[in-house]
């Protein structure tokens, strides 16, 4: 039976030798990816090689590779001779100081949700407010409001204008940006104001109780500061919505589960 092969990157340092280590003595054919890159960060004491050298002597299932990481291509070409069962990656710049002196600049963000909807949220009450609560108005279920007596208030984005922010930042990236992502002050609603826009939709009363304990961790109003998203990206705006955002969910539930529609 042939042996399991693994990748692991930064195969010189302290965890990713433990990981050779570790795979060899369980059978596995272990493939290392290591360019002594800590010798550049941290200078001649940083140095690992002696550490592969020992793999190398100690390790008959271990096979070196000297590739950096950020050649793709040469990875890439790895990947398919290798053809790896599983990936361990340990190769990293630990330190705080070389973190804030030579960042990596990689062209990504992080976007900080607010809430996300739409009409393709299959809502349960755990998760999905809007959805959630336009599926109990549909269905004449009994929509629990926890604490703060339903005036506990919701930014929300439509699905589609949080893909349009992905589309603009791939288009021109920057780095390492973090963005608030919701609906900001004009795409919020409490809980009471939601009530009455679906009631108004589907002419159906929403059937609700109240729970005088609200949930553990819950926000009673979230707003996103959309300042730096616009500023960033001028192009972008957000197009949908509270009213369109309903209806379109309120459609969609309804293309769903037709025979509850009444």
């Amino acid at each position: 039976m042939a042996s399991r092969r693994l990748l692991v990157t930064g195969s010189g340092g302290l965890i990713g030798s433990e990981v050779v280590e570790g795979f060899a003595a369980e059978g596995w054919e272990v493939h290392g990816l290591e360019n002594n890159q800590r010798a550049d960060f941290f200078g001649p004491q940083g140095d690992t090689r002696w550490n592969v050298d020992r793999l190398r002597r100690e390790q008959p299932r271990y096979q070196h590779h000297s590739i950096d990481i950020r050649n793709r291509p040469g990875v890439m070409d790895l990947f398919r001779e290798v053809v790896p069962h599983a990936v361990v990656h340990t190769a990293a710049q630990p330190s705080h100081d070389l973190a804030a002196s030579r960042p990596f600049g990689l062209p990504t963000c992080c976007l900080r949700g607010g809430c996300l909807t739409g009409p393709n949220h299959t809502g349960v009450e755990l998760h999905g407010f809007l959805s959630y609560l336009i599926r109990c108005n549909l269905e004449g279920r009994t929509y629990r409001i926890f604490g703060y007596k339903g005036k506990q208030v919701r930014d929300n984005i439509h699905s589609r204008d949080v893909v349009q922010f992905m589309l603009r930042f791939v288009a021109s990236p920057r780095v390492a940006e973090v963005y608030n992502l919701g609906g900001g002050r004009a795409n919020s609603v409490s809980i009471l104001e939601a009530f009455d826009l679906i009631a108004a939709i589907s002419g159906k009363p929403m059937q609700s109780e109240y729970v005088d304990q609200p949930r553990q961790g819950d926000h009673q109003c979230y707003l996103s500061d959309l300042t730096k998203m616009k500023a960033h990206y001028s192009g972008w705006t957000i197009t949908k919505d509270i009213p369109t955002t309903f209806q379109e969910i309120y459609q969609s539930w309804r293309k769903r589960a037709p025979d509850r529609a009444g």
